[in-house]
């Protein structure tokens, strides 16, 4: 059984903690949290600690902390080991020459008290050495169904790609919500559209599920929306999504 330690207390931290404790082929040796009450619902106190001195020796420790924090935190582990962190656009390379480097990449959005299905998300992994692949190899499918061999460029191209489809897109959301309400309409009448538009793309490329005014060059149309739009970051975001769909034609 391969043994791993954690290192943050965040949203990927807590769902890591909570992936690990349901799976017999690893061992969750500690977490080490600078905010352990956010960690107390998910495994026991004494598995918890906060001080790096603290730290026991395992086969693998696990970095989830926010991007700008790797590199000091790898310095900060006491033992020389098999290190990971799970950032998607951080190269493996900042983390402590002191270890063997790796990285350990769940790509999923990831909120508080949002129970996720870990067997479904895809875990991009990257290693300095073939024996080290292995083990982080293992550690990722005793919880994911889908890992991935990725390196350092192609993970900071998919973390792009992955901030189009969801930050952005989450975004849009929100401009949705704000025109409902705008004019006194609920958001959840969307929803249907909403599912209907991502149940689209499991079977026909975004491409080929791309419908809409822009799609069908209806310029009445377009201009019909514009009028309607009273801010002026939402009438440039309609303008340039209109001219980017358009470029794809």
């Amino acid at each position: 059984m391969i043994r791993v330690s954690i290192i943050g207390s965040g949203n990927v931290a807590q769902h890591l903690v909570s992936a690990f404790m349901k799976t017999d082929a690893v061992e969750l040796v500690q977490v080490l949290a600078r905010h352990p009450e956010h960690l107390k619902q998910l495994l026991d106190s004494s598995q918890i600690i906060s001080d790096y001195h603290q730290l026991q020796e395992a086969d693998l420790y696990i970095i989830a902390v926010t991007d700008n924090a790797i590199a000091e935190v790898s310095k900060q582990i006491p033992f020389s080991k098999l290190v990971a962190h799970t950032s998607g656009s951080i190269a493996m390379n900042v983390l402590s020459d002191h270890h063997r480097k790796a990285v350990f990449y769940p790509l999923q959005t990831f909120t508080k008290n949002k129970p996720v299905d870990f067997s479904r998300i895809p875990i991009g992994l990257e290693s300095e050495h073939a024996s080290d692949f292995e083990i982080i190899k293992q550690v990722a499918s005793a919880i994911s169904d889908h890992v991935f061999a990725i390196d350092s460029a192609q993970r900071k191209a998919l973390h792009v790609a992955a901030v189009f489809v969801n930050n952005f897109t989450n975004h849009l959301y929100q401009i949705g919500a704000d025109i409902c309400n705008e004019h006194q309409l609920p958001f959840d009448i969307l929803k249907p559209l909403i599912e209907e538009t991502t149940a689209k793309i499991m079977v026909l490329s975004p491409a080929e599920a791309q419908t809409g005014p822009a799609k069908r060059k209806d310029q009445q149309t377009i201009e019909a929306h514009l009028a309607i739009l009273n801010d002026a970051n939402q009438k440039a975001i309609y303008t340039l999504l209109t001219q980017s769909i358009q470029k794809h034609e």
